[in-house]
């Protein structure tokens, strides 16, 4: 009715997303299938494709809503680590101990923290599993919440405007750390440190947008396309400060649109804690939410 006015309980900005609305994939090279097979699948317990890179030359893992891509190649090593979400530590612990006979003579390593565990692949990529918690993640009980990059003294509040002005990403950026908002629940994290950090060696991340044409056009006109891969998909590889446009920080973006034949398609996730001991009918796939209160 004219002039009614309803009082709201709820907080609408709390739901509200930017324009980048999927979080699919990291991507890094390994140099052998097995030993990644070692620690992705049988360490962390994530669940190979099925479907898809079922060769000897890649390998799709799947961690909840999200995967790991895993090529063969010279080794690559993020710039910085990627978190998960597990939902058993205890079991967690397990698997990565009876993966050390296996991985011995590499860079495998991890170690208990409070909430969870930091442990290191193989070839050096650092991955940080949080257990779930429903005030810090939401509901979910595996995923991957966040990717977390390192990055220069002094570049987080230009990161975060490049996200905001050419890309529609919520991103806020304090106390030198900029995070923004790239899914439901997920967010790219760019912390700043003093430390010396080793060059670009070519992984990517996977980021699907709901407007695919206008970020296209303020990348290309500044230069930034690397690739017109296809009809649903560009890249692009520096993030610059919009003002002189100048790089900041170096990661390939591999950017798609919603109409993407792969965009949020069903993945397999399995449940780790199955085996052929314990193997009970019903129970193969694991949850990625928390159970209804």
């Amino acid at each position: 009715m004219d002039g009614m006015r309803l009082d709201c309980p709820y907080d609408r900005h709390a739901e509200s997303l930017g324009n980048v609305v999927e979080l699919q994939h990291v991507n890094v090279r390994v140099p052998d299938q097995q030993k990644a097979t070692a620690y992705y699948i049988s360490a962390l317990g994530l669940t190979r494709d099925p479907y898809l890179m079922t060769g000897t030359d890649n390998m799709w893992a799947n961690a909840g809503i999200s995967q790991f891509h895993l090529p063969t190649g010279g080794p690559e090593v993020l710039r910085g680590t990627t978190a998960l979400i597990t939902p058993d530590k205890r079991q967690l612990l397990e698997r990565l101990h009876r993966a050390k006979k296996e991985l011995e003579g590499t860079k495998y390593s991890f170690a208990e923290t409070n909430d969870g565990v930091e442990t290191t692949c193989p070839w050096g990529n650092r991955i940080r599993v949080h257990e779930p918690d429903a005030a810090r993640f939401g509901r979910v009980v595996l995923g991957m919440p966040y990717v977390e990059f390192d990055v220069a003294p002094g570049t987080t509040p230009g990161i975060a405007r490049f996200y905001r002005e050419m890309l529609g990403a919520p991103a806020t950026a304090e106390g030198g750390s900029a995070k923004v908002l790239v899914a439901n629940g997920q967010y790219l994290v760019f912390k700043e440190t003093d430390a010396k950090q080793p060059e670009f060696d070519g992984h990517h991340i996977q980021i699907s947008l709901a407007d695919f044409g206008g970020p296209h056009a303020k990348l290309a006109e500044r230069g930034l396309i690397s690739e017109e891969s296809n009809p649903w998909q560009y890249r692009f590889l520096d993030i610059v400060d919009l003002d002189t446009n100048k790089p900041l920080f170096r990661i390939e973006h591999e950017v798609r649109s919603m109409t993407h034949p792969l965009f949020a398609r069903a993945l397999v996730n399995r449940n780790a804690a199955i085996n052929n001991r314990n193997y009970m009918p019903g129970h193969e796939a694991a949850s990625l939410w928390m159970a209804p209160e």
